[in-house]
């Protein structure tokens, strides 16, 4: 088959070829763009769920910090309590009978055994 080699056929022959040139030109930086589109969706989506890992994590250690406050908050109480009954004489003297099985002159300290309920 013979072709026509006028200038027109030249000239549209090379315009089609241009295009074509354009066309993977443009074909590869759509795939470029896209490839690093789909990488950097990974990378921040990685980063978003190991965000959110260590959030939890943190959450979960808080709330553990927080119970541990709150008891350690009770105990200052029942502590400061505790100061404030020790400074008072009568409370030291009814602890010295208590534990310690002292007694004032001419007082006799009887040590009962504590009554067991009977469970029949």
């Amino acid at each position: 088959m013979a072709t026509i080699q006028s200038p027109y056929v030249k000239q549209h022959e090379k315009k089609v070829q241009t295009g074509e040139k354009k066309r993977r030109g443009l074909i590869r930086r759509l795939t470029l763009y896209a490839v690093f589109a789909v990488v950097l969706s990974i990378a921040s989506a990685s980063a978003l769920i190991s965000q959110a890992a260590v959030l939890e994590e943190k959450t979960a250690e808080k709330k553990n910090l927080q119970e541990k406050l709150d008891k350690l908050e009770n105990k200052e109480v029942l502590l400061e309590e505790e100061i404030v009954k020790l400074n008072d004489d009568d409370y030291i003297a009814k602890i010295a009978r208590k534990d310690y099985f002292l007694s004032n002159k001419g007082e006799v300290i009887f040590n009962l055994p504590k009554k067991e309920e009977d469970s029949d």
